[in-house]
């Protein structure tokens, strides 16, 4: 085995035995790796306090000889004290951490994707907007290659007037070629905002029909990309509430 150091978020973990917890990272430099704890679980642990979801670390382990990695030592870059303190917000952040987890293979560097990470977590810490949620969705897709096209209707090419967006066919159609869900000129607006380097602008965004409609289209799309559901987005606070209310999850 190899030492090594890395910095790292926190994306979700698990019991290991009596004493022990898996953690999983999204790191700058190795990628996506899985890691043991050990004794993390135990009362007098001196790091297990700071292995939590969400947390930033500066990280040292070493490198076993198949799947799992060992951590010996975690020092602590930010915990994002509001996150954790704010039910919808973690619930939120829990959703981004959930999809980097899920579309992300194990050691596979991507640096890209490690700073998105951890710059969506620092917006939300000052934007609480689904916006921001929806804004890492859409970036996220656009790194893996599958950017919906909102240019023109995808079957035809016609430009106007777009009145409905497809995740199966990866854009927005026009009117004659319409299907999937309705979209709203508004939404349009906000989606072509944020994958054309304006997601600061659209945070500035006060709630709205067309807020929620990105934010909803943003995560149908993502899981119809990964094929499964992302359970974090049942537990947003307020949901329930929401006359856009996506349904939750079988089982």
């Amino acid at each position: 085995m190899s030492l090594y150091r890395d910095q790292g978020v926190v994306l979700r973990s698990w019991k290991l035995g009596e004493a022990d917890r898996i953690i999983s990272f999204m790191t700058r430099d190795n990628g996506k790796v899985r890691a043991v704890a050990k004794g993390v679980r135990k009362t007098r642990s001196k790091f297990g306090s700071r292995l939590e979801a969400t947390s930033h670390l500066q990280l040292q382990l070493y490198r076993g000889r198949k799947d799992l990695d060992i951590v010996t030592q975690v020092e602590v870059i930010d915990r994002f004290p509001t996150l954790r303190e704010d039910l919808d917000r973690f619930a939120r952040a829990s959703a981004m951490l959930e999809a980097v987890d899920q579309i992300t293979e194990e050691r596979a560097p991507n640096r890209r994707l490690y700073d998105m990470l951890v710059g969506a977590l620092r917006t939300l810490v000052e934007y609480d907007t689904p916006l921001v949620v929806a804004g890492f969705f859409w970036k996220l897709l656009a790194l893996e290659g599958v950017e919906p096209y909102l240019d023109g209707c995808v079957d035809c090419g016609a430009t106007e007037p777009l009145v409905s967006f497809d995740a199966v066919s990866g854009g927005v159609l026009c009117e004659n070629c319409r299907r999937g869900r309705p979209l709203s000129a508004e939404a349009l607006r906000l989606m072509r905002q944020i994958l054309g380097g304006g997601l600061g602008q659209a945070l500035q965004q006060d709630p709205s029909a067309a807020t929620a409609e990105v934010d909803h289209l943003a995560a149908d799309t993502l899981e119809h990309h990964l094929e499964r559901r992302l359970r974090s987005l049942s537990v947003v606070a307020g949901t329930a509430n929401d006359p856009h209310a996506r349904p939750e999850p079988d089982g």
